[in-house]
């Protein structure tokens, strides 16, 4: 059975964020990701996540300012100290949560920049953090997002991202395949999951089209969920979706996965 994650940041909403926590583990989750949480008291967090016997499993790397429509800074040539500054935050916060996994945020590109010299940037820039990541014994992921939902964002495909991996040539740098971005730009997720799975450190999921419950829309997870067993996925699969009403309310698709332990 595949390893859940709850993203608080989007499921719970209706509860103030210090109630997301048990709110997530009585519903069945033994671990959560949060996108930004740069803004939360970081003893508040270890509290929460320790009272319920939670994991936090995967945050990103600080964005930028997300109303100029910043995305990251990591493949934007003359971005490089930016880039450096949010390293910092994020390996910071990481270690003193104790969080395994960061999110490095590609950006999205400003037009005339030829993608070439985004590529080498991104690569070197990659290349200095899983450096500076491997000292606390964290991992990088690249993810992949599709061009519907963020136009102009550096990375929309797994083909790409293994080529960035590969380039960069570290073992703590890894995919975050997100099966929603997957088939919002080509499908055959059952192809990329046998494909990119031996690079993979994070799966994420949501409903296409909508981007809510994994149990509404065109993708068929219970099948995608029994594939990654027969691969021995071990990993985390985030549940990072909009729910379509109260989250409670849309958890049934999770109820033969959820923790034999969670509290009622």
């Amino acid at each position: 059975m595949p390893n859940f994650a709850c993203n608080i940041a989007l499921l719970f909403t209706e509860l103030d964020v210090t109630e997301r926590f048990a709110a997530a583990a009585n519903a069945g989750f033994r671990a959560v990701e949060y996108q930004f949480p740069y803004d939360l008291d970081p003893t508040m967090l270890r509290n929460q996540l320790t009272a319920h016997d939670l994991e936090l499993v995967l945050c990103n790397t600080p964005p930028g300012d997300l109303g100029a429509g910043e995305r990251g800074f990591a493949a934007i040539p003359g971005r490089e100290r930016d880039f450096a500054a949010s390293l910092d935050t994020a390996l910071s916060f990481a270690d003193r949560i104790g969080c395994p996994s960061l999110h490095v945020m590609a950006g999205v590109i400003p037009d005339r920049l030829p993608l070439e010299d985004c590529r080498e940037t991104f690569v070197g820039n990659l290349k200095h953090a899983a450096l500076r990541a491997a000292e606390k014994n964290i991992t990088l992921l690249i993810e992949p997002i599709n061009n519907v939902d963020m136009p102009g964002y550096f990375l929309h495909t797994a083909h790409d991202a293994a080529h960035i991996i590969e380039a960069v040539d570290e073992p703590n740098v890894r995919l975050q395949l997100d099966l929603y971005h997957a088939q919002m730009m080509r499908g055959q997720l059952a192809d990329h999951i046998r494909r990119y799975l031996p690079i993979t450190g994070h799966v994420q999921i949501a409903g296409v089209p909508g981007r809510h419950e994994p149990s509404t829309g065109e993708i068929n997870y219970p099948y995608l969920f029994t594939l990654l067993d027969d691969l021995a996925y071990k990993g985390w699969v985030g549940c990072e979706y909009f729910p379509a009403g109260e989250t409670l309310a849309g958890l049934s698709w999770f109820e033969p996965y959820r923790s034999p332990a969670a509290a009622t």
